[in-house]
Formats: C-alpha cells, sequence, structure tokens
C-alpha cells in the first residue's frame, strides 16, 4: 500500500522558508492528480499564502500553530495535554521513528510532519491504521474544532487579556490554516474509510489550557 503522498503533505504544515511556495505547488498538484475533493479544499489557501511576502506567511504560520495559536501541531499534546500518556505515544513514536530511518529535528514524534513522515514509510500495515485511527485522526478532528470563529473569538479574548495585543494577520486569511487540516482530513478518508465516531469529550481541551498556562504566569 503506497503511502508516499503522506511525506508531500507534511510540506503543508511546515513553517514558511524560501522554497514556501515552490512546496505548496508540489502537493496542490499532486492532490490535482491524485485527490480532486482534497485539492479543491486546499486551493484557496494555494490561491493565497505562497504568494504572501514570507514574513507574512510566518506570521500567520505562527498565529495559527506556534505563539498565541489557535491550535498545536502536536497530535499528542492535543489529545492528552502534558498527560504521561503523551509521554508512553512519544516513547513509542520515537522507537517507530527509529526504524523508519526518520529524524524528527526539533520537533517531537507527535508534531504533524513528522507523523505524516512515518505513516509514508511505515511497513506495518496493521500499526500504520491504528496510529492514523487512534491518534492522527482524532487529533486532527480536534485541530480542526479549534478554527471554529466562535472559540478563536473566546481564545483571542484570553490572549488580549495576557498579551494586551495580538499578532496581526490579514483578517480574511487569519482562519485559512484550516484548509490545510480539512485537505488531510479529505486524503484520510480516502485512504482509510475512516468512520466519523460520535463526538467523545476530549481528555485535553486546548482552549482550557491555554487559560490555565496564562494564570499560572500571572501568579508567578
Amino acid at each position: 500500500m503506497d503511502r508516499s503522498h503522506y511525506a508531500v503533505l507534511a510540506d503543508l504544515f511546515a513553517y514558511p522558508h524560501a522554497e514556501f511556495e515552490e512546496k505548496i505547488e508540489r502537493v496542490q498538484a499532486m492532490l490535482d492528480d491524485r485527490f480532486p475533493d482534497a485539492a479543491e479544499e486546499l486551493r484557496p489557501f494555494t490561491d493565497v499564502v505562497p504568494k504572501l511576502p514570507l514574513h507574512e506567511a510566518e506570521e500567520l504560520f505562527t498565529r495559527s500553530f506556534d505563539v498565541q495559536s489557535l491550535t498545536t501541531l502536536d497530535a499528542g499534546y492535543v489529545l492528552f495535554g502534558d498527560d504521561y500518556k503523551r509521554g508512553e505515544l512519544l516513547a513509542n513514536l520515537n522507537g517507530e521513528h527509529r526504524r523508519a530511518g526518520l529524524d524528527c529535528g526539533t520537533e517531537l514524534g507527535d508534531h504533524m510532519p513528522n507523523l505524516l513522515r512515518l505513516i509514508a514509510k511505515m511497513e506495518d500495515q496493521e500499526l500504520m491504521r491504528e496510529l492514523v485511527e487512534e491518534i492522527l485522526y482524532p487529533a486532527l478532528r480536534q485541530m480542526i474544532a479549534e478554527f471554529d470563529p466562535e472559540r478563536v473569538t473566546k481564545r483571542d479574548a484570553l490572549y488580549r487579556k495576557h498579551h494586551k495585543t495580538l499578532i496581526e494577520t490579514r483578517e480574511n486569511d487569519a482562519l485559512i490554516y484550516g484548509r490545510t487540516l480539512k485537505t488531510l482530513r479529505c486524503v484520510l478518508h480516502h485512504d482509510f474509510e475512516l468512520k466519523v465516531r460520535p463526538t467523545t469529550p476530549a481528555t485535553h481541551d486546548f482552549l482550557r489550557s491555554v487559560g490555565s498556562e496564562m494564570a499560572l504566569e500571572r501568579n508567578a
């Protein structure tokens, strides 16, 4: 079962750099050829973000996934926060990355690009499906939910209260990275015929964790 396209999709979630536009165009071309529904989901992103001045693309990525972020790309943290379960997950993932000959760089093994590159190289098909169904897909659903405008408004209010100012992004593009997550969801549904399970209470809530961390900082 060829899953090499996940290594291509990983570039959607990399920090923008000098080759960013070329990489995104490569992703779009692959999707146009193999996954038309996903291609249409991504196209508004491809038409705008790679063509921004690099510093604006960097700020948009940062605002989406890093500083004053909408969510994080660390799937284990999305699911478990700092619970010991994330530590167990990372220990297991580190072993799988080593077996696949992958270097996670400065990020942890549950960081989205690292997970996608791992899926592209895993030989154990049963384990790969388990990783997708039990970790990647549930985390992805929660990441997408964080781009809901109502949750964004609440999160921005927390950031503004704590930091006084927000990182500026072009208003029309503020939620556009949600397109990349939904694109990945389309491909996963195509490849794995995933069934949407009833929503269950998350063991970790990103919005609540933002408020808790800020309260700790104020009291430090």
